[in-house]
Parts: structure tokens; C-alpha cells; sequence
């Protein structure tokens, strides 16, 4: 059943019982009033003892099979302690245990519903007579306030239902009405999914419930417009950076292959100068490719949540997150070593103060080996590249010719490079993982002119943690 039907079926529903109960509380409240205006006109009707006695003494009583003429179809019957009756006006009436109680003098009056001997139902007051041991009974038929009552019901019946029926109506245009703001919803829902564009956009008017769901959709269409927008963009660049290395690598395999189909061998250094070549750039592309990797993973917040992630393709389990606290100053160790190699004509200084942070080793520690690498590409032969870690706050300084104003905003952008760079190896994905990394443990990272007006730039990352380890959780 479609939602509108719903609506319209609980309206209505909800109506029909509002009616029923309604209907039913003033059919009762009539019939009370009724019955109350009935035993009002009896205890005026009221028949006097002398009359009950010299009717009963004179024996004329109505036998029970033969009523005497009642042309106002009242009853009039006495009552006595043992329960026999005596008719005197209309049809003998059930005698009950009330009416034997007022003849003998227990209660002073009786109210209540008898039927006749035809079946006809009668409302009857029993009253003592004075001086006797006999009740005297006057009763008038029910008919008098039941065809009120029935047309009464009628008359609700009929008002109930066409109040229904209302509610129904009102319940479809009202359901037709509120959800319409839903199948604008559903019909750009189905377009996106018919078309995938994700420009469409659905006017959110108001603060109720169908206009937050229009922003929280308006919202969603934007984030997947942007997911897709970088994903190209991470295809197009990556394309464009791979494309590079591999033409070069094609054409110094081509004069190899071409050698040696010819019989005419290149010199020996020339030889030696491509295979160097050819290493070189086989190594930027598995360089490239591993940046590509990690910049696919899902990103991972800080509490251990998995984020939207960067781009898609990689899944967690491709490349597992071990997230725990770890020693910064120890990692900021390990990446130096393994960076001073590649800086055989630098000074690699360190001042690391203990400092323990939340974070994934492996990744952090390449996060501190991209900073290094940086500093090494762009120091000077007998520079020094200088890391000092203090109360969480990493800072990796360079002497080299540092990073004009305009081009600090770029710096952690995806394969975005230095113009003045560019002659140098690398794939421009180094800090974007750095940033990215640092983002996932809870902290920031910028590069900056250094404090002092120095030469060269400063790496900044700050990491929250302590400078002692927390104490170890107990197994289990």
C-alpha cells in the first residue's frame, strides 16, 4: 500500500474512532436524560392508596390474559409480600425482588426495567401504600424514548460517516501535499540514478523534517560530486606523472633493444649511463605507485572510525591500520638513520625530547622519512639539516633556498610541484601524504620561513600525546 494510501487509511481511521467514541457517549447521555424525564413523568403519575385498596378489596383486578383498555398505554399493578400482583390498568408486569422489598416495607421505592406478558419492555416505579402490606406499580412503555434513541443513532451514524469520509479525503490531499517535497526527492534520486549527474539540487525551504532530509541529500549529492571531481583529477594527474618516466623508459629500452638487434653495440659507458637510467626511473614509478597505494587507502580517524577516504580503489584490508601509541622521538630516530644515506655531503643534527602519541608506526614513520627527504632535496652540499622534537611539536629544518609566499598554500596539494622543482625526482605526492597521515592521528602539519629569518623552510607537525607512555591496559 503507497504511503499516501496510508496516511489517508490512518486518518480516516483515527476519525472513525474519534466519531465512534463521541457518537457513543452522547447516545448514552440522551438515553440517561431520557430515562430521567420518563421516572420524572412517574413519580408525578403517582396513584393514590385509597383507590389501590378499594380496587384490590372490590376484586377489580385484570386477569393476567385479558388487559383492560390503557388508551395512555401506561400500567398500574399491586404488589404484594408475597409476590403476587394485581393488575388494575394495562398488562401484568415481571414481579422482581425490588418490588417485594417496597411491599415489605424495606426500601421506599423501586426504579427499574420489567417486560409485560406480550414481551413489551416497560420502565416501572414501585411505591408502599400506606397502611397496607401492599406496593403499587406504575409503568410506561420504553417505546416512548426508544424511537428516539433509534433515530438518534441514525442520525449519528449518518453524521459519523460522512465525517469519515471527510477525514479520508482530507487525508489523501494532505498526504498528497506533504510528500510532495518526498517525490521531488524521489524524482531527483531516480534522475541521478538514471543519468549520474550529480548537479541536481533540491530547493530546502523551511526547517521541518522533509527540508533537513533535502539538505542532508543536497549535501550528499555535493560530497559525491567532489569524490568523483578529485578522483578524475587523481586519474588525470596521475596519468600525466606516470606518462613521464615511462616514455623515457620506453626510449632508453628502444636503443637497448635496438643495439642489440643491429650487432652494433653502444659504448660501454653509454650502456652503463641508459641501465642507470633505466633503474632510476623504474624505481620513480614503483615510488610513484607506492604514493598511489597509500593515498587510496580509507582514511581512519583518529578514534580507530573508518573516514570517506581520499579516493576509492584500495580497501582496508589491502593495507591493515595497526593503530597504537607509539614513541615519536623513537620513530623521529629511525627515519633520520635511514635518511642519511642519501645525504652523504649534509649534517643530519637531532634534539628529541620523549613524546608519545596515538598513531599508525608505519605510517608516521614514512610521514618523518617525506619531511627529511624534502629537507635533503633542497639543502645544499655541506648544509645541515636540523630535527628537534619538543613537548609534540616536530620541526625539520633545511638551508636550502626555502619556499616563496605564493606557493605555501599549494605545498600539500596532490601532485603539485615547485616550478623551480621540477627538474628534481619525486612525484609531488610526498607532503599530501604526510598531511594526510597527521589528519588521521589527531594532529596538523605546515611548512613555514623559519622563526629566526634564517635560510631554507621549517616542517611543523604537531602531534597530541604525552611525554610519558600511558599505563599498559590489563589482557582481556
Amino acid at each position: 500500500m503507497p504511503l499516501r494510501g496510508r496516511l489517508a487509511l490512518l486518518a480516516a481511521t483515527t476519525v472513525a474512532l474519534a466519531v465512534a467514541a463521541c457518537a457513543l457517549a452522547c447516545w448514552f447521555l440522551v438515553r440517561a436524560q431520557l430515562l430521567n424525564s420518563l421516572d420524572d413523568s412517574l413519580r408525578d403519575n403517582s396513584v393514590s392508596p385509597g383507590t389501590v385498596v378499594d380496587r384490590v378489596q372490590s376484586g377489580q383486578c385484570t386477569p393476567p390474559d385479558q388487559p383492560a383498555p390503557n388508551p395512555f398505554g401506561a400500567t398500574v399493578q399491586v404488589v404484594d409480600t408475597s409476590g403476587g400482583s394485581c393488575v388494575i390498568v394495562g398488562r401484568k408486569l415481571d414481579v422482581t425482588d425490588a418490588d417485594v422489598r417496597v411491599a415489605e416495607r424495606r426500601r421506599r421505592e423501586s426504579l427499574h426495567t420489567a417486560r409485560a406478558s406480550d414481551g413489551t419492555e416497560y420502565r416501572v416505579r414501585t411505591t408502599p401504600v400506606a397502611g397496607t402490606g401492599l406496593a403499587v406499580s406504575v409503568a410506561r412503555p420504553m417505546a416512548e424514548i426508544d424511537e428516539s434513541l433509534r433515530n438518534l443513532a441514525l442520525i449519528l451514524g449518518l453524521v459519523g460517516g460522512a465525517g469519515v469520509l471527510g477525514a479520508a479525503g482530507a487525508g489523501v490531499a494532505l498526504a498528497r501535499a506533504g510528500l510532495r517535497p518526498v517525490d521531488r526527492l524521489t524524482e531527483a534520486v531516480e534522475h541521478i540514478a538514471r543519468t549520474e549527474d550529480l548537479a541536481v539540487r533540491i530547493p530546502a525551504d523551511g526547517h521541518d523534517e522533509i527540508a533537513r532530509l533535502s539538505r542532508s541529500f543536497n549535501a550528499m549529492t555535493e560530497a559525491l560530486a567532489s569524490s568523483r571531481e578529485l578522483q578524475q583529477q587523481l586519474i588525470a594527474d596521475a596519468g600525466h606523472e606516470l606518462r613521464t618516466p615511462l616514455t623515457s623508459l620506453r626510449t632508453n629500452i628502444d636503443l637497448l633493444v635496438r643495439s642489440e638487434e643491429t650487432g652494433r653495440p653502444l659504448p660501454e659507458d653509454d650502456r652503463r649511463e641508459l641501465l642507470s637510467s633505466v633503474q632510476a626511473q623504474m624505481a620513480e614509478l614503483a615510488e610513484l605507485i607506492g604514493d598511489l597505494q597509500e593515498l587510496s587507502r580509507p582514511q581512519t580517524m583518529p578514534d580507530g572510525e573508518e573516514g570517506s577516504g581520499d579516493k576509492g580503489g584500495t580497501t582496508a584490508s589491502d593495507a591493515p591500520s595497526r593503530t597504537g601509541v607509539v614513541a615519536l622521538h623513537e620513530i623521529a630516530e629511525r627515519a633520520v638513520e635511514r635518511v642519511r644515506p642519501r645525504g652523504p655531503r649534509l649534517t643530519l643534527t637531532t634534539e628529541l625530547a620523549p613524546w608519545y602519541v596515538r598513531a599508525e608506526p608505519a605510517a608516521l614513520e614514512r610521514s618523518v622519512v617525506n619531511l627529511l627527504d624534502n629537507a635533503i632535496k633542497f639543502s645544499p652540499e655541506g648544509g645541515t639539516v636540523h630535527t628537534v622534537l619538543r613537548d609534540g611539536v616536530l620541526t625539520v629544518r633545511d638551508q636550502g633556498p626555502g619556499i616563496p609566499a605564493d606557493e605555501l598554500p599549494h605545498v600539500f596539494d596532490r601532485f603539485w610541484r615547485s616550478p623551480t622543482a621540477r627538474s628534481l625526482p619525486g612525484s609531488g605526492l610526498g607532503l599530501s601524504i604526510v598531511a594526510r597521515t597527521v589528519r588521521q592521528s589527531g594532529g596538523d602539519v605546515r611548512l613555514r620561513h623559519p622563526a629566526d629569518g634564517g635560510p631554507g623552510t621549517e616542517a611543523v607537525l604537531r602531534l597530541p600525546g604525552a611525554p610519558t607512555p600511558p599505563p599498559a591496559e590489563p589482557p582481556g
